[in-house]
């Protein structure tokens, strides 16, 4: 059985991807089933039980603190009695990532798999996962990957996989706080937000967030903790942490300054 624990905003969809393959799956999420709605019956919160079930654990929680408290803490699911692979698949720092191997039994196998693409991208089964870990045990895992999403980029051994998320996302972050920041500019010039997005989609300034700011679900968003726009400055934070001895952290540091006081959107 595959177990997501996490089941959010991307693991609640990628928990719908992997059954719709027919592969037999289950999520835990701290929140009561009743959440659920239509996925009450597949998803519990009782963690004893789910992780006598699991052999394949998936971890699709915010941070460091929730994947503690997920392997190691009140669910503890690194040591579920039939578990066979973990699959890390939330945005964490590197460093705390490479940490794992010492920490989970020597018998189960560890990938770490971010994944890009945003809740739209679980929704459609077409995410893009980053993998770091032993070949055998990726190819193992791929039907699970092809099952949530459409590209799957083997970085390299363990680790591997988390630390290109990372600057990946230092990329996304700064489009995002500069395609926000020309937009304001435009619009206090009096240019209309879609002729400028039409064009900056067919010019030199093209990015992922501009073309697809109109299905950007934070798109329009301001700061918060607990949504992406937070999540993306705690991603800057991650890519800081496992950044190169002496690098120029300059620029990093002010993308992460302009998210954090980034305002919402009309």
């Amino acid at each position: 059985m595959i177990g997501i624990a996490g089941c959010g905003r991307m693991g609640a969809p990628m928990l719908r991807g992997l059954r719709s393959m027919g592969l037999a799956a289950t999520g835990f999420d701290v929140r009561p089933p009743a959440e659920f709605g239509d996925m009450r019956m597949i998803v519990t919160d009782d963690a004893e039980g789910f992780a006598r079930t699991i052999d394949t654990l998936i971890t699709v929680v915010r941070d460091v603190p929730q994947t503690e408290e997920v392997l190691f803490g009140a669910q503890n699911f690194a040591f579920a009695p039939q578990l066979e692979r973990i699959i890390v698949s939330s945005t964490l720092s590197p460093a705390y990532v490479a940490g794992l191997r010492a920490r989970v039994p020597d018998h189960v196998a560890l990938l770490d798999a971010p994944m890009s693409g945003a809740r739209i991208a679980a929704e459609e089964q077409r995410l893009t996962f980053m993998v770091g870990g032993r070949d055998d045990d990726i190819e193992e895992a791929m039907p699970l990957f092809l099952a949530m999403g459409r590209r799957v980029h083997r970085m390299g051994p363990y680790g591997a996989g988390m630390q290109a998320k990372v600057l990946n996302n230092l990329l996304a972050a700064s489009n995002t706080a500069m395609t926000r920041l020309v937009l304001d500019w435009a619009g206090q010039r009096g240019i209309e937000r879609e002729r400028l997005l039409s064009l900056i989609d067919s010019a030199s300034g093209q990015n992922w967030f501009a073309s697809g700011f109109d299905k950007i679900e934070f798109a329009r968003d301001g700061f918060a903790d607990d949504n992406t726009i937070g999540i993306l400055v705690k991603d800057i934070d991650s890519a800081l942490d496992a950044a190169p001895e002496g690098a120029d952290l300059t620029l990093p540091e002010t993308v992460r300054r302009m998210l954090a006081k980034l305002p919402p959107m009309d």
